[in-house]
Order: structure tokens, then C-alpha cells, then sequence
């Protein structure tokens, strides 16, 4: 896994290549709108992408982690499917829908049943290097949605070059994002941690948590500002000291909610003591979701050596795809 996330940039940067070399035929400006549709680490993309692109997009950027799709699918979508393993059975049974449904598909994926029925019904197919876990090849199928959204309008041109500048930026900070990472673990090691992000950044925010999750093998919550200020808030009044929180912050944030932050901070620090903010670095929107990303994937791989747990084992979710396969 170390070696997985040291490799970030690098994947980035082999994404940009794999993109490059087979552009998908479903590019135009003309969608009404857009359905992604992946779950977990296959799916955390969908998320990012769809809150960088929402002040662009010139579509409604929808997120699908069912086996149905949205009815309105039709031959006006963009439907991305994105499986790592090409197995996923929620993106499989999603993807055949939308097929029947003549969206315009596009499939990300290492290989496995959606790589074959791309090739079989003639879908446009983005191939990522495979045999490895989904959530520590985000890097590869990110970059394909950044590319897609950008060759369609979604986001604008500039990102496709925010993108290639993301490399060397990511392979600068790399040594003080580490540095970052090992001391934020050892502020959560043995606590509850409670994420919290602008409503604009809830893609980073369930991405910490996931890795959290599945890495370190820790329970944790999120929430955004300013929803969680008209109902968790008032959760914060009785001590909580064995929890710590975690603010996600961008200097683009909302001005209103850099307010709101301020003051959650004094609110919840009267019953925890520990409250970390994470800033984001970069000098562009995808830059700096990109350095957050990488950021707490280190903390999830730090708190897991912490913790002495096995950062590769997910043998609960094995447990449950083995029964699921055993019902028709």
C-alpha cells in the first residue's frame, strides 16, 4: 500500500497517457445531463469530480451508486460507469440499464465484466492498469474523469493543463504532505474522528473517511458546513473527549461558511480538545483537491501503523460478496 500511495502522481501522470491514447468517441457539448455511476473506491471519483465541476458544468452532474440508474437516462446522458475490478455488480447491473436506455456510455475500468461488455457492445473503454485495490488507484481513474469532464465542457479547458501541473506540484510537497500526515494520526490514533468540509469539498471528506474505513479500520463520521449547522451543532453540547475533529478547509470555501467554521471551532473545542484543520496547498481548485486527497491518504496508512492493523485486509466486505454470490 506505501508504495501504492507514494505512487500518486505517477498514476496521474500514466492516466494522462492512457486517456490520451484512446479518447473516448462520447466528447461533445451537447449532454443533458450527466450520470456517474461507481461505488466505493471505485466511486469516490464521481463525487470529487462532480463537486469540482458544479460552478461549470453546463448539465447536472448526477452520482449513481445503486443497481438502477435515474429514469430521465436516456439518449441525451453521458453515463460514465466506473468499476476497477470491472466486476462491481451495482455498476454492472447500472450500466446494462443504461445501455437499454441507448446512453451514451463511457467505462472505466481495469477489466472484468464491464471491460467485456464494452468491447462486446462497442462502448467507449478506458483501460487502467488493474490488480490492485480500487481505493489505492483513485490517481488513474480520477484523471479520466478530469479528462472527460474537461474535453466535454464540463470543467474548463485550462483543466486538462491544472491537471499535468499537478504531478510536479504533488512530487514537490510530498515529503511536508508526509510530515503533515504522520503528526494528524498521531492527534486521532484511539479516537472517534469527525470529519467536516465545506459542502463544496464533501468529495475529500468522504474520501478520508472511506480510507479511514477500509485502512485504518476505524469507525468516523462527516458533515458539512452549513447543513450541520442546523442540526449536528447542537449534538456539541455534552464532553466528547474521546472523539477528534477534523475541518478540511480551501481559502475558495464559501466566505459565509469560513465564518460558520470559525465559530464551530470555538463551539466544539469547549467539548474536545482536539480539533485539527487541514489545509489545502496548490495554486488551482484541482490542485488543491488533489493535495488533500493525497494528504489523507497518508493519514489513513500512518494511523493504520499506529493501530497495528493489516492496512490490505477487507476481509468483511470478501465475507459479504461471497454470500451475496451464493443468492440468485
Amino acid at each position: 500500500m506505501k508504495e501504492l500511495i507514494e505512487n500518486f502522481a505517477g498514476q496521474i501522470e500514466k492516466g494522462i497517457e492512457i486517456f490520451a491514447a484512446n479518447p473516448p468517441k462520447a466528447i461533445k457539448n451537447k449532454y443533458a445531463n450527466v450520470v456517474i455511476s461507481g461505488l466505493g473506491g471505485s466511486g469516490i471519483g464521481g463525487t470529487i469530480i462532480k463537486d469540482l465541476s458544479t460552478s461549470f458544468a453546463y448539465a447536472p452532474v448526477i452520482v449513481n451508486k445503486e443497481y438502477s440508474i435515474p429514469a430521465f437516462v436516456d439518449s441525451n446522458t453521458l453515463f460514465i460507469a466506473s468499476s476497477y475490478s470491472g466486476d462491481t455488480e451495482e455498476t454492472i447491473s447500472a450500466t446494462q440499464i443504461a445501455l437499454e436506455k441507448k446512453a451514451n456510455i463511457i467505462c472505466i475500468t481495469s477489466g472484468g465484466k464491464l471491460a467485456s461488455m464494452a468491447r462486446e457492445k462497442g462502448l467507449d473503454h478506458l483501460i487502467i492498469p488493474g490488480g490492485h485495490p480500487p481505493r489505492a488507484c483513485l490517481g488513474y481513474s480520477f484523471t479520466q474523469l478530469v479528462s472527460i469532464f474537461s474535453a466535454n465542457g464540463l470543467l474548463p479547458a485550462e483543466y486538462e493543463k491544472y491537471l499535468k501541473q499537478s504531478v510536479p506540484f504533488l512530487k514537490t510537497e510530498e515529503s511536508g504532505i508526509i510530515e503533515k500526515a504522520k503528526n494528524i494520526a498521531q492527534k486521532i490514533l484511539n479516537k472517534r474522528v469527525i470529519i467536516y468540509a465545506d459542502s463544496s469539498r464533501e468529495g475529500i471528506a468522504i474520501r478520508f473517511r472511506q480510507q479511514l474505513n477500509e485502512n485504518a479500520k476505524t469507525l468516523c463520521w462527516h458533515h458539512v458546513v452549513p447543513e450541520m449547522n442546523h442540526n449536528e451543532l447542537v449534538g456539541w453540547t455534552e464532553n466528547a473527549e474521546d472523539h477528534a475533529v477534523v475541518f478540511i478547509r480551501t481559502i475558495t470555501d464559501h466566505k459565509r461558511n469560513q465564518h460558520r467554521i470559525e465559530i464551530n471551532k470555538k463551539i466544539v473545542n469547549k467539548y474536545e480538545p482536539t480539533v485539527i484543520e487541514i489545509w489545502s496547498e496548490g495554486s488551482n481548485d484541482l490542485e488543491r483537491t488533489l493535495y488533500v486527497i493525497h494528504l489523507v491518504d497518508w493519514v489513513s496508512y500512518f494511523l493504520a501503523g499506529l493501530k497495528g492493523v493489516d492496512i490490505m485486509d477487507i476481509k468483511v466486505i470478501d465475507f459479504l460478496k461471497n454470500k451475496l454470490s451464493e443468492i440468485d
